[in-house]
Order: structure tokens, then C-alpha cells, then sequence
């Protein structure tokens, strides 16, 4: 098991009684218990008046909760060491070592919201198609679609059976995580994983996916609402197991005009967040989508999440009011100094003007190299200043 310099007191690390990676096998009492735990956290004040839920709804903070994408990842030793003694797709699918990567990263950077450690890329697999994370190459999809055809052997996600070690992760998690602390799910979002599925990889112009786009628009939308039922049963059943909001991740997108949106994307996009279990508050992020925030806005999502490319105070007032942000720290930044971390912090704050509904993150996620201490010296800095002008 991990052990940290707990940045929140005993929470530090898991009592030896509550292990998440002893490796024992839960009973059917255990389980019946864990979900009733489960339900309890989702439903308690700590977790509903937290600064992060309240930035969610917009509502006052005492500080700008910080949270980042990727914050589990390969730039902790932690996690390295970790990954030498399993395979990428092995930790996603093991619950026990999901779910403590996710609580020894939050409690590591001392942040406002964890996010539960897996993949976009898992829901492909019960749709039928074959996916491995070759090593050196990232994500690939031996199967991908390219025809009509190929989408007619895609399989529907009536049942999300084959995904609950996702789901008992999220329940081991909320069980580890200090009580106030919220856990947040995770998808990609249609367009994103319709491109990898078509793609059979990453892409960096999307020829197969636009191609297929273009010239049948019928498979494409039959596609696309596929992945979308699928996408929202999926999110459903990670709330329902412990997760207090859920994030769409739109990675790809911004290869897109805004019409290529409005035409191929926006309804699918919407569809999945209106399916959402309602209450929950709804996180829309994607990269490269200056062009697209108001489209986003139109598709959906309570906090629109915003990369690096546009300055904050700009895109809220493009996006209006009755909306929350994230964002929107440059992760290169964070291979500099302390100094050059704190004044990025600054101008970021500045620019969101103690508005209710900032939700502090990265404009994209960590990379692997990133010097961590400049990771735990952001957070502190955005707590600290965000704290320091509230009281101004």
C-alpha cells in the first residue's frame, strides 16, 4: 500500500482494517454493507456543501476548490512503481488498486475532488470491440469501424455488468476517501471515442472518422447513438455507486467545425448529459474548442471545462452567467518554477474575479514528467490566494 506525508491529517493513509489492496475477496455481507456505506456518503452534507460541489451549483466558496486531470499518474513514483507490477489495463480493471491510486493521489496533493483512476477507452470493449494498450503505442483497436457495415456488428450496452470493476472501484474509493471529499466519474464523450473506435487509435487529422462522417451520415448517427445510450447508462451506474459528479471528457474535438458540431455531435453529446441522473452536476471538458464553447454551452453540462488556449475571463462571458467553469492552467507551466506556478495561479484567479462557479484544473492533464512538488505547490497556491482575495 501506499504511504504519504498526509496532507490531511489521519487521512493520510487507509486504516489496516479497511484496506482497499489486501487483496482479500469481499463476502456478500461485505458487499451489502459497502453498498449501504456508499449510498450514506453519497447523500451526506459534507459531501453536498463541499467547495467543489458548491462551485458545481455556483454557489459562495471560502476558497477555489482545485482539482486535476490526471493527478493519478505516471509522474508519482508511487504510481510507477505500481504499473512496473501490473499492465495499464490490469490497474483499471483490479478495483483494489484503482481505487488507491485515486485516494493516495487526493490526499498526496491535497485537492478538493478526486477522480476515480481508469480509461475513456473501457466501454469499448463490451460494444465488442478489441482493445489493447500496447506498450510504447498508447490505445489501439485491432477491430476499428469503417463502414456501415462494421457498425451494424456493434454491440448495445443494455447491461454495464461487464464494467463493474469500474463501479466497485468507485464504491471502494468513496468508502477510503475522507468523508467531505467528493469522487468524481468519468467518460469520453461520443465524438472522442466514436474517433478512436474508427480511428483504431489516435489520430492527428481524423481522415477515417471524417470520412465516414461525411459520407454516411446514417451510420455515423446510428453509431453515435449507440455510444450514447451506452455512455449513459455507464455514467448512471457510477453515480449509483458512489460517485458525487461525473465528467465528459471530449479530448478529439476540436478537430471539428463549429457546423461539423452542430451536425454530427452536439445532439449525441446532449443526449448522454440530459440522461444523466438528475442532480448530478455534469462536467463538459474538451481541448481545442475555442471555436465551440457555445456550442458546448448548447449541448450541455453544468461546469464547462476549458483548456488552456483561451483566456478564462473571455470564455465565461462567451459562455454566460448561469454556467460554471474549469480551468484553465497550461501543464507545461508546471515544468517551471514556483514562482512562475504561483503567478500563473494568480492571473487565473484574476480573470475569474471570485465568481461563483470557478472550479480550478489544468487546461489538459498532467504530464508524466511534471516535478510533483510543483503539482502540491499549485494546489497550495490556488488555496492560499483564492482564500486571501475572498477575504480581501
Amino acid at each position: 500500500m501506499f504511504q504519504t506525508n498526509s496532507r490531511e491529517g489521519s487521512h493520510g493513509t487507509m486504516p489496516h482494517d479497511e484496506s482497499i489492496a489486501d487483496g482479500q475477496s469481499a463476502t456478500a455481507t461485505d458487499t451489502a454493507k459497502l453498498l449501504v456505506e456508499t449510498a450514506a456518503f453519497s447523500t451526506s452534507p459534507e459531501l453536498h456543501d463541499s467547495p467543489f460541489m458548491r462551485a458545481c451549483r455556483r454557489e459562495p466558496v471560502p476558497f477555489t476548490p482545485v482539482w486535476l486531470m490526471r493527478q493519478a499518474g505516471r509522474y508519482m513514483r508511487e504510481y510507477r512503481e505500481v504499473r512496473a507490477r501490473t499492465s495499464f489495463l490490469e490497474l483499471c480493471k483490479t478495483p483494489e488498486l484503482a481505487a488507491e491510486v485515486t485516494v493516495y493521489a487526493a490526499e498526496r496533493l491535497g485537492v478538493d475532488a478526486a477522480i476515480i483512476f481508469a480509461d475513456i477507452l473501457l466501454i469499448l470493449e463490451p460494444m465488442g470491440l478489441d482493445l489493447e494498450f500496447a506498450k510504447g503505442e498508447g490505445p489501439v483497436i485491432h477491430n476499428p469501424v469503417r463502414s456501415g457495415r462494421d457498425v451494424d456488428r456493434l454491440r448495445e450496452v443494455e447491461d454495464i455488468s461487464s464494467l463493474g470493476y469500474v463501479n466497485d472501484a468507485i464504491r471502494l474509493t468513496r468508502r477510503a476517501l475522507r468523508p467531505g471529499l467528493p469522487l468524481i466519474g468519468f467518460a469520453g464523450a461520443p465524438f472522442t471515442l466514436a474517433s478512436y473506435i474508427i480511428e483504431g487509435g489516435s489520430s492527428k487529422n481524423y481522415i477515417q472518422t471524417k470520412t465516414l462522417m461525411y459520407t454516411d451520415a446514417g451510420a455515423w448517427h446510428q453509431m453515435m447513438s449507440l455510444i450514447s445510450r451506452a455512455l449513459g447508462r455507464y455514467l448512471n451506474a457510477q453515480i449509483a455507486a458512489g460517485a458525487q459528479a461525473v465528467q465528459l471528457f471530449d479530448s478529439w474535438v476540436g478537430a471539428l467545425s463549429p457546423d461539423d458540431y452542430r451536425e454530427y455531435v452536439l445532439p449525441h453529446t446532449r443526449a448522454v448529459i440530459q440522461s444523466v441522473t438528475p442532480g448530478t452536476p455534469v462536467i463538459h471538458f474538451g481541448t481545442g474548442t475555442a471555436a465551440l464553447l457555445e456550442l458546448m454551452r448548447e449541448a450541455g453540462g453544468d461546469v464547462i471545462g476549458l483548456d488552456w488556449r483561451v483566456r478564462l475571463d473571455d470564455a465565461w462571458q462567451r459562455l454566460g452567467d448561469d454556467v460554471a467553469v474549469m480551468g484553465n492552467f497550461d501543464s507545461v507551466a508546471l515544468f517551471s518554477n514556483v514562482e512562475v506556478v504561483r503567478a500563473q495561479a494568480r492571473r487565473i484567479l484574476e480573470y475569474a474575479g471570485n465568481r461563483p462557479g470557478h472550479i480550478f484544473n489544468l487546461g489538459h492533464g498532467i504530464l508524466p514528467e511534471t516535478p510533483v512538488e510543483n503539482v502540491v505547490a499549485l494546489v497550495d497556491a490556488v488555496h492560499e490566494l483564492s482564500q486571501r482575495r475572498n477575504n480581501g
